[in-house]
Parts: structure tokens; sequence; C-alpha cells
């Protein structure tokens, strides 16, 4: 008797404990993609994730002893997950297929989505994404790494006030090795090289930060035309997509380059914005470069993410969720990433073809 009274005392007690947690309930799904250790290895006063989607058991058991989660809230589907721990928002570490699946079966239940780079595997799956946001009026966001960067905040401020003068040219360098070569993990390698879940190859995985930053850059307008050419440098590891990928983007006043590898000598994601007035060379996450006129020498500064800006993805969700800001225009939003799409599928159809693009109106 007193062995019951003591589990029914204790389950109350979890009971009451889960009750006064405010912070915001999370949902993850998937486990294939390993930008998911990000969030996993967060301790937050927040969120708190609530729930996991793995249908690979052992992939789920090795994450769990890696970051200590119970495997009693790993689940096999997203309709048992929202079922047993009601999220208020799921983040979805999936092929980049698997994100409309992902939107399809939280926005109904009024869930919102944040999804890794890019948004979508195609333009059509985007657009289908886009209505069901609309029709059950949820937040849908993309996470990029660069988006938390101090000088990716720095330079389209700069941009944004007319510092550089007016933009002519920017030039995106995103990429690595090659997902072989640093190393990546099994199950993320085999959809990330597989064009049926991944879209493409390098053109895809660095080429979409190129496209989300100018996108931002030209206040998220569609530009005029997209060319791109893609090479296979490493057919013996790479046989089904590009490794290299170089995507002109034209608008009526500017020119945008983004350069995807997975042939760089070493990890980079930087990038060159050059006005009529100054220009800006990023090094990394908090070095920046600055010339301001031609009878002086670069200024190389080191800066920090302006105060009140967030520092990681998952608390800016957790922000929207709330109501507590307004992602509209932002790097994460809808609207910039819809176009980001659009130019990615526009560059696949340009690599195959041999043609430029031109986005109409």
């Amino acid at each position: 008797m007193k062995k019951i009274f003591f589990v029914l005392l204790l389950l109350t007690l979890m009971i009451n404990a889960d009750a006064q947690d405010q912070r915001t309930r999370i949902g993850i799904v998937g486990l294939v993609h390993d930008h998911v250790g990000w969030i996993l290895g967060m301790k937050s006063d927040k969120f708190r994730v609530v729930g996991i989607v793995e249908t690979n058991k052992d992939l789920a058991m090795r994450y769990s002893k890696k970051y200590g989660f119970s495997m009693d809230i790993v689940f096999s589907s997203i309709e048992e997950m929202i079922e047993k721990t009601k999220p208020q928002g799921v983040s979805a570490f999936t092929t980049i297929l698997g994100h409309l699946d992902v939107v399809e079966k939280c926005a109904p239940k009024g869930i919102h989505v944040m999804v890794e780079k890019p948004l979508a595997i195609s333009y059509e799956h985007a657009v289908k994404m886009k209505a069901l946001a609309d029709k059950y009026k949820i937040e849908l966001l993309t996470n990029y790494e660069t988006t938390w960067y101090a000088t990716t905040a720095e330079s389209l401020k700069a941009a944004a006030n007319g510092d550089l003068g007016v933009v002519r040219k920017i030039v995106v360098h995103d990429g690595h090795q090659g997902p072989q070569e640093i190393g990546v993990s099994k199950e993320f390698l085999e959809w990330l090289i597989d064009p049926k879940y991944n879209g493409a190859g390098a053109l895809m995985d660095f080429g979409c930060y190129g496209a989300n930053l100018i996108t931002a850059l030209m206040g998220n307008t569609r530009p005029v035309s997209v060319t791109t050419v893609t090479q296979q440098f490493k057919p013996d590891k790479y046989p089904l997509v590009d490794d290299e990928a170089s995507i002109i983007i034209t608008y009526p006043k500017t020119q945008g380059i983004i350069q995807a590898s997975w042939n760089w000598t070493m990890s980079r994601k930087d990038m060159e914005i050059y006005g009529t007035q100054a220009y800006i060379r990023t090094v990394d996450g908090t070095k920046m470069i600055l010339r301001k006129d031609v009878k002086e020498a670069e200024q190389i500064a080191t800066v920090e993410l302006p105060s009140g800006h967030f520092k990681d993805p998952f608390t800016f969700f957790t922000a929207v969720i709330k109501g507590e800001v307004d992602p509209k225009n932002d790097l994460s939003s809808l609207e910039n990433n819809m176009i980001v799409v659009e130019i990615l599928d526009a560059a696949i159809r340009s690599a195959k073809s041999g043609k430029t693009i031109f986005m109409g109106n």
C-alpha cells in the first residue's frame, strides 16, 4: 500500500512540475541532420525539448547517450509525438525532401515550424508549404548558421543605412572540403549526396546561404535572372550530385555571385559587398574588413551582435512562437526564403540546361 502511495505521489509531483514549467515546448522531427546537435546541446530557460521523432532507434540511442535525453521522449511518428507531448513549435532536422511532410503534419494543428536551410527541395514544395502556413496561420522559419553572425548583422545594417552607397556587387563564399572529407555522420551523408532528398549537391547545401544573404541585401526582391555553372570534381565520392557550383544573380543595379563548394581548402562562410562609396569583406562571424576611401587602408574590425539581437535560432523561434517578435522580412522569414528556393530552383534548371533563367514577373 505504501509503495502504491509513493508511486502516486511521485507521479503527482512530476505532473505538477511539468505544469509549472513555463518554457516553450519544442518538438524535434528527425535526427538525420548533424545540425541537430545545436539544439540538443543547449540549456535554456526559454524552451525545452519535449519530444523527438526518429524511426532509427539506434541513431536515437546514440544521441540519447551523447546528450542525456530519455528514450521515453522518442517517438516513431509526428502524429504520436504531437498527441503525447503537445509541442508549440517543431524544429525539423529531416532531409530537405522531408520538410513538406513536417509542415503538412504540424500546420493543421497550429504548430509553428522551423526547418534547417534551405526551406524546401523545390519551389513547388515551397509554394505548398507557404499555402499551409498561411491557411493555418503558423510561422514557418528557416535557419541558417550565418544569420547569427555579428558580421552578418553589421553588413546588413551598413547596406541598409546607405553607408556603402549603391550596392553594385555581392560575392558570397560558402563551403568546405566536402561532407565525406570533414566526416559528417553516415545518416547525414546518405541523403546529403542524393538529389532525391537534397535536390542537388553543393549548389543546394551551400548555395542557399548566398541566396539568403543576397535576397536580404536586395530588400527581399526577386532577381531578374539566374545563371549557374556546376561541376563534379569528385565523381568517385559524389557520383549523383555537383560538388562545385557558381551562381550569378542579376538585379537592375546589382550583381550577386554565389560560390558554393565541397572543394575549398578549408571551411569558409564569408561575403564581400561592394558599393559605390565603400566595401565590406567579412572574414568570419566576428571579424570584418571595411574600406571607405581609395586613399585609405582597409580597416579591420571585430564586431559583436547588437544589444537585443538573438544569438541562436531556437531562442529566436521561441520568441516568435510567443508573439514577442515579428519575423517578417528577417533572414529566417518565409518572405525571404520563398525567394531563396525560387533562386535555387532556377539555378538547378540553369545548370542542367546551360542557359540563363529569367525570373519574369
